[in-house]
């Protein structure tokens, strides 16, 4: 039960969506968990993909939470983005609170949430949640699974966080540039730390269900790599510690890219001998690759298909992105950090605008 010395402040919260089904299962769940009081002053709904005629297509909204819901459309430039879109639509509350259109807050998530945000000092920025991933029971997890599954474990996930509007007003906002729902809040955190601003856990729960995905999934969130060199200029080399973030295999990628380069340049130039060693070692890289995803895999036919074609793929494209990121990033600035606790002005939120804008 909530504690009778914590007041709840006001909060609204901002569900960015591109019209999921996944979404009516979220908003059920927080009629359910704000039924008894504790619920949210509004809701935005961020419709991320636009009609024909450019306004937000209707959403299946429970009953109960009508009267407090507006939808409006997003910039459909990523998540980032529509957050931001958000944040101006919420109104003056002191509180917002971001969630997914593919979670599902919890049964006592309202009240957990009001011990949050009732509870937080004057500097904390944010209040993260316990995010929960089932996986399936019987066998091992696919890949995508245990991607998915490290959302659980994430320092900083926007999937639900609260946010105090002082902070974001402090970092202006989110970093349009993070186009896709990665980095973008360690991101905005690392700018939050830096300021004096602290981020601490809540109590309350949120189920991450694994969305269904094709078996090229794994390949296309390679373009986050380009992300990583932003996050490169923007916070320094060391970001991937301050963010506890895992440094993944770029490096392997790129030796594994380099030799199968190598084989191909060797052929051409005649070198048959040189092309040919050039040639094992890609395809000693591939295999080490693919058995290193298979293994704690469920080693399902389908599952062992996907990983090695996959992983004869991915080390090319994700070193095309890290290149491609390389070149667009390339006069990329040091970020300022946020305005520290108690010294917000729209000074900053204005400069992150005209950045993001150039």
């Amino acid at each position: 039960m909530l504690q009778a010395s914590v007041t709840p402040p006001p909060y609204a919260i901002v569900v960015p969506t591109l019209g999921r089904p996944s979404l009516r299962a979220c908003l059920d769940a927080v009629a359910a968990a704000t039924a008894s009081g504790r619920g949210p002053e509004r809701i935005v709904l961020v419709h991320d993909r636009p009609g024909p005629d450019g306004d937000p297509p209707a959403l299946d909204v429970p009953a109960a939470l009508r009267p407090i819901t507006t939808v409006v459309a997003g910039p459909a430039r990523g998540p980032a983005a529509a957050r931001n879109t958000g944040l101006r639509a919420a109104g003056p509350v002191p509180w917002i609170v971001f969630l997914d259109d593919d979670v599902v807050p919890g049964q006592g998530w309202g009240e957990d949430l009001a011990r949050d945000l009732g509870s937080a000092s004057h500097d904390t920025a944010a209040v993260t949640a316990r995010i929960d991933v089932p996986l399936a029971h019987g066998r091992r997890p696919t890949d995508w699974e245990r991607n998915t599954a490290g959302l659980a474990t994430a320092r900083w996930i926007t999937a639900d966080m609260a946010f105090r509007r002082e902070a974001l007003d402090a970092a202006g906002g989110f970093d349009e540039r993070f186009r896709r729902a990665f980095r973008e809040d360690a991101e905005l955190a690392l700018r939050l730390i830096d300021g004096g601003w602290v981020l601490t856990p809540g109590s309350r729960r949120t189920t991450h269900p694994v969305r269904p995905a094709d078996r090229w999934i794994s390949v296309r969130l390679q373009a986050g790599n380009a992300d990583d060199v932003l996050m490169g200029r923007l916070h320094g080399h060391d970001w991937w510690g301050r963010a506890a973030a895992p440094r993944g295999r770029l490096p392997r990628h790129v030796a594994v890219t380099a030799a199968a380069a190598a084989a191909v340049g060797c052929a051409v130039a005649g070198r048959s001998g040189a092309a040919a060693w050039c040639a094992v070692g890609w395809v000693a890289g591939t295999v080490e690759f693919a058995a290193a995803r298979i293994a704690p895999g469920p080693r399902t036919r389908s599952e062992v298909v996907t990983m090695a074609v996959t992983s004869a793929v991915i080390p090319a494209v994700a070193v095309w992105h890290w290149l491609r990121g390389t070149v667009v990033h390339r006069r990329v600035h040091r970020a300022d950090p946020a305005a520290p606790p108690g010294s917000c002005s729209a000074a900053p939120r204005e400069a992150l605008r005209e950045q993001v804008g150039s």
